[in-house]
């Protein structure tokens, strides 16, 4: 009987995985042999004029295949996980009346997990006043003093955030406060919940050694092609750290650099190394998460072989 319920959901299929993991160019050549339209799952390609930061596919490397969340909201505009499940579920319905398979694919857990599980934001109370407090004090004595309160309310939660990814700590804070409960256990009972499609959960991963290998050759080709000139861009538009879209890895720190805080000698290393981080954070999230399938490329021939696997993948969520 829960065989039947299962088949009777909606597929979904999710291809997501650590920075660098090689995700964009695998799930386009994936779309483009299944029939699917891609969801990106990413906090920073909503945005326009964030191309170069935030890896986006350039339209030759979309080879055709739609691609949603992306290039829709401007950089002095807000975007939280709220939002992103709006977007995405009214994209995934598009998708779905046309008969092709959605595919969700980015690198963003909680974004994903909103989706997978159906979420239920509404008991969480938005208070701006709350927000801007924080906001507030986050300016006047630094992001640590933010996450040292969320080390003291939810230290689970701490240790999984970055003490710079502001907007994650001040949600975390903002949680606590409206429900009283840690947001910590709120994830965790999230991830008991059975998925509301019918989907394939894969997760794309290689040796430590290769994706930090890749993210420095990958940052490397990001100034070569104009990151400094685009986050200078965004500066000129009156864009500064405290803005949402300013806190993606590789804007911050190219601020830092204009704003003569650092030399780019200094800002290029502390790209690389926070995002090293954060790939370890990435890994942490899905380990943590049920029913994941890992695609190791240590485990294939080549990158034919994965799509093979990937495209069978697709293949039994849609019998």
């Amino acid at each position: 009987m829960d065989l039947e319920k299962q088949e009777k959901k909606p597929p979904l299929l999710i291809l997501t995985g650590p920075t660098a993991a090689g995700k964009t160019a695998l799930s386009i050549r994936l779309a483009k042999a299944v029939g699917g339209e891609i969801v990106s799952a990413d906090s920073m390609q909503v945005y326009r004029g964030m191309d170069i930061g935030s890896a986006k596919a350039t339209r030759e490397e979309m080879a055709g295949v739609p691609h949603h969340l992306i290039d829709v909201l401007d950089p002095e505009e807000d975007f939280n996980v709220v939002r992103f499940q709006q977007l995405a579920l009214s994209a995934i319905a598009s998708i779905q009346e046309r008969g092709h398979l959605p595919i969700l694919a980015g690198g963003t857990g909680f974004y994903i997990q909103s989706v997978l599980y159906g979420i239920d934001f509404t008991e969480t109370r938005e208070d701006e006043g709350l927000r801007n407090r924080l906001e507030q004090l986050a300016k006047r004595e630094g992001p640590e003093k933010l996450h040292a309160m969320l080390r003291e309310a939810d230290p689970e939660a701490a240790a999984s955030i970055h003490p710079n990814n502001v907007k994650r700590v001040i949600r975390a804070l903002e949680f606590s406060s409206s429900t009283g409960s840690k947001i910590s256990d709120h994830n965790r009972q999230q991830r008991q919940k059975e998925p509301v499609w019918n989907s394939r959960y894969l997760v794309l991963t290689d040796s430590r050694d290769a994706i930090y290998e890749r993210i420095d050759r990958r940052v490397d080709e990001m100034i070569r092609k104009g990151l400094v000139e685009e986050v200078a861009a965004l500066k000129g538009r009156g864009l500064q750290r405290g803005a949402v879209s300013m806190q993606g890895l590789g804007y911050k720190e190219i601020l830092a650099f204009l704003d003569g805080e650092c030399s780019l000698e200094e800002a290029v290393y502390r790209i690389k190394r926070d995002t090293r981080h954060f790939a370890k954070r990435q890994l942490t999230w899905f380990k943590r998460e049920k029913s994941v399938i890992w695609v190791d490329r240590r485990e294939f021939l080549d990158e034919n072989s994965i799509l093979q696997f990937l495209i069978g993948q697709a293949k039994e969520i849609r019998t």
